[in-house]
């Protein structure tokens, strides 16, 4: 690059000059480089907009296309204090009794009084046991073990483990070798030593009969306390359904679709199975609210003003602004990149006439009849009463969270109540074939890739094109203030040795 000479001698601004005389190339430069930006602002709209696709196809539509969907079931119990119950999609439809016997509980061990006596004769004195107590201190004075086994009864124990003992641990050693010990040998029991009492509790972590567990008597057991007779027995849970006894190590049952808890006992207790309508309405009504959300969000961008005053700010123009008005002046550019958009036209129009189609139907009396979704008393609001960007949503007549169509009848509950096998037939067509424009609008092509309702792999292609485009448009524009700064730096030399040889610029110019 020439060394660029300002007009030392001629008194020229040539900085000025030259940036007119370059004023084109620049202005070629910040194009590209504003078309490049529009771009990626553009690609980051598009981005949003396909995740929110996406999510509804890959969500609550896709769910919606199974029958699973629509056997929503519901159980009550006549006593819900002492029950609850979680209902599954193939549990029966009818009533049954329950008693609940027993409850399950974990076994638990409260340990004897831990104490060692100090000094001998009569000056010995009777101490309690503290976490830093040793073994040697109980009389424990060399290698020894602790045996503790698992199961319903000692002698049908399926699992134990072992802990050693050593003469010089420490109570709380101790401790830990037991809780270690368990955990690595898969037996779920929990240990503690409670200072302010001096005694070892113990317990198993799971309820149940299964998990009882028994400390072997030993030396070692009769020191520590763990040879109490203050220790309850682990019970499994009971209940009769239907006159048939079921046990549980826990207190939760799954019979045949339904997943009982048994909370307390009780008797004589009416556990009711029928349809859950609410759970089917919801469903549709979610279904619905997220499809009327995508279309708002589609018909927003395609309906935006396209912000044609708009062009995009150089970096001299920002200059010359504050970050407030940059920011609304971009924010107008933004919201209107797609606007008028081919593909959301598509998009919009494919997803709305799926809405609008008719699916034959086999009603409960055996007659088949094609059906709609006014058939269901869900419609689109008034055309000219209803916001631009809200037209394409649906409403649900009798719907009490929608202020347009509240007051309506509810025809959709009534058909879900009468008829829903109807209800479940139109609902899974009618998602399927909205799932299957979303799968042909989201194939991919040498233009985009799979999952993707618009040209990512063009725009990126436009995008590496702007890269090169800026790159020479930057060369071309040094190359020609380079040529233009050593034309005048050639003058600003000459001038000067005018100047020191005669005083005269005149001369120069006239020979």
């Amino acid at each position: 690059m020439p060394i660029r000479i300002t007009g030392m001698n001629s008194g020229l601004d040539t900085e000025s000059i030259i940036t007119a005389l370059t004023q084109t190339k620049q202005t070629k430069l910040d194009n590209h480089k504003g078309d490049q930006k529009k771009l990626t602002w553009k690609q980051d709209k598009w981005k949003e907009l396909n995740k929110k696709v996406v999510s509804f196809y890959n969500g609550t539509l896709s769910s919606m296309r199974f029958s699973s969907a629509y056997t929503k079931k519901t159980t009550t119990a006549s006593n819900s204090s002492a029950v609850s119950v979680v209902t599954g999609d193939n549990a029966m439809m009818t009533d049954q009794t329950l008693n609940i016997k027993s409850l399950a509980k974990a076994a638990y061990l409260t340990g004897n009084e831990v104490t060692y006596t100090e000094g001998e004769g009569e000056n010995a004195v009777a101490k309690k046991a503290t976490k830093a107590t040793t073994m040697e201190q109980l009389g424990i004075t060399e290698s020894t073990s602790l045996e503790i086994k698992v199961g319903k009864t000692a002698d049908s124990a399926t699992s134990s483990m072992t802990v050693d003992i050593d003469a010089g641990d420490t109570i709380d050693e101790v401790l830990s070798k037991l809780k270690t010990k368990a955990s690595e040998s898969g037996i779920e029991m929990d240990f503690n030593y409670d200072e302010a009492n001096n005694r070892f509790f113990a317990s198993s972590k799971k309820q149940g009969e299964d998990y009882n567990f028994y400390v072997t008597s030993s030396d070692a057991a009769s020191k520590l306390g763990l040879d109490s007779t203050k220790y309850v027995k682990g019970s499994s849970a009971k209940i009769e359904l239907n006159g048939e006894e079921y046990t549980s190590n826990s207190n939760t049952f799954s019979i045949n679709g339904l997943t009982i808890t048994a909370k307390e006992v009780a008797e004589n207790i009416t556990l009711s199975t029928k349809q859950d309508t609410s759970g089917i309405y919801d469903n549709i009504k979610n279904l619905l609210k997220e499809y009327n959300d995508l279309m708002k969000e589609i018909s927003t961008a395609y309906n935006a003003d396209k912000a044609k005053k708009y062009s995009m700010l150089t970096d001299d123009q920002k200059d010359e602004m504050s970050e407030k008005e940059i920011e609304e002046w971009e924010n107008k550019i933004k919201d209107g990149l797609l606007s008028g958009d081919e593909t959301l036209s598509n998009v919009k129009n494919g997803l709305r006439d799926i809405m609008g189609s008719g699916f034959e139907i086999t009603l409960k009396d055996g007659t088949t009849s094609k059906m709609y979704l006014s058939s269901f008393g869900i419609a689109t609001g008034s055309y000219f009463n209803t916001e631009e960007n809200e037209r394409d949503a649906l409403h649900i007549d009798g719907d009490k969270n929608d202020s347009t169509t509240s007051g309506n009848t509810d025809i959709l509950s009534a058909m879900i109540s009468t008829d829903p096998d109807a209800v479940k037939s139109f609902f899974t067509q009618l998602s399927q074939a909205v799932y299957g424009k979303l799968s042909d609008l989201m194939k991919g092509s040498d233009y985009s890739s799979s999952y993707t309702i618009y040209e990512d792999k063009l725009m990126a292609s436009q995008y590496s094109s702007y890269t090169t485009k800026i790159s020479d448009a930057q060369k071309a524009l040094e190359a020609a203030q380079d040529k233009l700064y050593k034309k005048f730096s050639t003058m600003e030399t000459a001038l000067a040795k005018i100047n020191s040889s005669s005083g005269s610029l005149s001369s120069f110019f006239g020979g």
